[in-house]
């Protein structure tokens, strides 16, 4: 069994898990119109840090919240460090991996995963992987992207971004927000008595280099596999990647009814912390566990799913018990 040990999350709602937590359920969002963040940039809404974040201390920080009061030793060559990030720090994946895995005196070559929206759950995957494979006994992912004038100008040359705040799944939905974040979860084979990973997916629907297949193939795949074991009436709770957009909303939905998922209650979270890119899938993984385990419907041995999509036809998920 894979165990979480520790989690932490940094956005511009609050610093830790719990600070964020309570954003959320007070109805609170980071979005906000900016007209002059980024030269030469036309105005836009997103969820951003009032003052802007350098990528290695924020995961630094991050990692530490999340180690705090754990008896795990980084320093051990039975930990692995895992980065998931789209961008890294201005398109530099792994001189940041480096330092971070330095700075807390860990032995082993960190591992970069960067495979776009779904970097966060791959990254996931790549710890449980590792951990029954014998290979280590802990691993540390962190989930970090920051907005830059590159990724706000590509965004809206694909005339994905909304004007406002997103409303994903809604009939008249006017694309994404961007968001930054940094979060991490703490994977062990010890036990704990936290949430755990115990089912994960990966598929390419190879249709197009940034629309999602018209039949939610891979994400009806990865969700296939992720049942394995399970019916779908089990599942208590699904956190959707929910961007805003026409298309990957419309994929979702088709992919959930093929699965048999369709009537199992969402967690919607992009409208309070925007599209995080490499941080989501970490950050939205912690939120939809922790905020199930604090619900009065939930029941105990919950079954969460988390899924997220990407450009390029990458979709990934995971299942965690609680």
């Amino acid at each position: 069994m894979i165990y979480c040990a520790g989690h932490s999350i940094i956005s511009p709602l609050g610093e830790g898990t719990q600070a964020n937590i309570e954003a959320v359920q007070a109805g609170r969002s980071g979005l906000k119109k900016y007209t002059d963040r980024f030269a030469d940039v036309e105005p836009f809404c997103a969820s951003l840090f009032d003052t802007p974040q350098d990528f290695v201390p924020l995961c630094i920080r991050s990692i530490e919240l999340a180690l705090n009061e754990q008896i795990i030793k980084c320093e051990n060559a039975q930990t692995i460090f895992i980065l998931s990030t789209t961008k890294g720090d201005q398109l530099d994946l792994w001189s940041p991996a480096q330092q971070i895995a330095a700075h807390f005196h860990n032995p082993n070559p960190p591992i970069v995963v960067s495979n776009a929206c779904t970097s966060g759950v791959c990254a996931q995957i790549t710890a449980m992987r590792l951990l029954e494979s014998g290979l280590y006994r802990h691993a540390v992912v962190v989930g970090c992207d920051l907005q830059s004038r590159f990724i706000v100008s590509g965004f809206q040359a694909f005339k994905a971004l909304s004007p406002e705040p997103c409303t994903p799944f809604d009939p008249n939905r006017k694309g994404l927000n961007l968001g930054e974040a940094a979060a991490t979860i703490i994977y062990t084979t010890e036990p704990t008595d936290s949430w755990r990973l115990v089912a994960g997916s990966i598929h390419n629907d190879a249709n197009h280099i940034s629309a999602p297949s018209r039949t939610g193939e891979g994400a009806f795949l990865c969700l296939k596999d992720v049942l394995n074991g399970v019916q779908p009436s089990e599942i208590t709770r699904i956190g959707v990647h929910g961007t805003g957009t026409l298309y990957n909303d419309d994929m979702e939905r088709i992919a959930l009814q093929r699965a048999g998922l369709a009537d199992v209650p969402m967690s919607v979270l992009k409208p309070h912390f925007g599209h995080t890119m490499g941080a989501a899938g970490v950050l939205e993984t912690i939120l939809c566990a922790e905020m199930a385990s604090n619900s009065q419907c939930t029941m105990h041995n919950s079954q969460i799913i988390k899924m997220l999509s990407g450009f390029g036809g990458v979709n990934a998920a995971i299942r965690i018990e609680k």
